[in-house]
Formats: C-alpha cells, sequence, structure tokens
C-alpha cells in the first residue's frame, strides 16, 4: 500500500441526497427533505444568519448590559520584589544604581515603563533605591525593611 491508491473504507461514504428531482428521487418529491410548509421550505428562501430569530427581538438585544470600560485605563506593568531581586543576584540590575522603570525594561522584567507598579510577593534582601509609579504596601515594607527606599513617579 501507497499514498497513490488510498481509498476510504468498505461503507464509510455515501453518495449525496439529490434534492428536489422529483417523486423518483426517493425523497417523496413534494416535501424533499425540507419539512412542511413555512419560510425555509419554499424556493428562494435566504439563508439566514445563525443568530437570526424569525423577526423576534434577538437574544442580544433581550439581554441586559452590565459594566463600564474605561478608554483611558492604564494597565500597570507589575513586578514582584523577588524578580527584583532575582535581576540584582543575576546581575541584570546593579544595586548601587537606582532601580527606574527604564531599568526594569531594559533588564527585560516589563514590556512598557509608562506605569509600573510593584508588589510585594517574595522576599528582598539587597538595600535598593526603587523607583516606580505605585508600590504595594507589603512591597515598600520589605524594600524599606531590607535597607531600601522607595520613591512615587508621577503616573
Amino acid at each position: 500500500m501507497d499514498l497513490s491508491n488510498l481509498k476510504p473504507a468498505e461503507g464509510a461514504t455515501k453518495d449525496k441526497q439529490r434534492l428536489g428531482r422529483g417523486v423518483g428521487s426517493g425523497r417523496g418529491g413534494h416535501q424533499s427533505t425540507r419539512g412542511d410548509k413555512g419560510q425555509s421550505s419554499r424556493s428562494g428562501s435566504k439563508n439566514r444568519p445563525m443568530w437570526f430569530e424569525g423577526g423576534q427581538m434577538p437574544l442580544y438585544r433581550r439581554l441586559p448590559k452590565f459594566g463600564f470600560t474605561n478608554n483611558f485605563r492604564v494597565e500597570p506593568s507589575i513586578v514582584n520584589v523577588s524578580r527584583v531581586a532575582r535581576l540584582v543576584a543575576d546581575g541584570r540590575i546593579d544595586a548601587s544604581d537606582p532601580v527606574t522603570p527604564d531599568v526594569l525594561d531594559d533588564a527585560g522584567a516589563i514590556r512598557d515603563p509608562e506605569y509600573v507598579k510593584i508588589l510585594g510577593d517574595g522576599e528582598i534582601d539587597v538595600a535598593l533605591d526603587v523607583s516606580a509609579h505605585a508600590f504595594s504596601e507589603s512591597a515598600q515594607k520589605k524594600i524599606e525593611e531590607a535597607g531600601g527606599s522607595v520613591t512615587l513617579l508621577d503616573a
């Protein structure tokens, strides 16, 4: 057996039904598998989108709308203190220099330095001068306990 003579297994395929070909087609001749009466049984019936409900008020208009989307919301780039400590340990951030959003961006810790928030997950044991747009309480506490300082930037 090779790829040039592959065929479906015996009985796996059927011939296509020929609809609307009269009484001798074996399909009744009159309804031709379209069912009795109604819009869809007529010739020239348009195929409606699957959400069309025959003129009834559609579901997406019957359901209530919820919420509010603020178009001016700025999604923060988030960094945990453990990530900052690991970057210092790996030598990607110099411990003597201040840690700013641009430094974190150059180190590959964030994607966008426009708005950076530092979170307090993990441990930090290096004294760092960290500047960011926002800090969680636990992050600020951990950085200051390690001997570092925290500077808030304007958003």
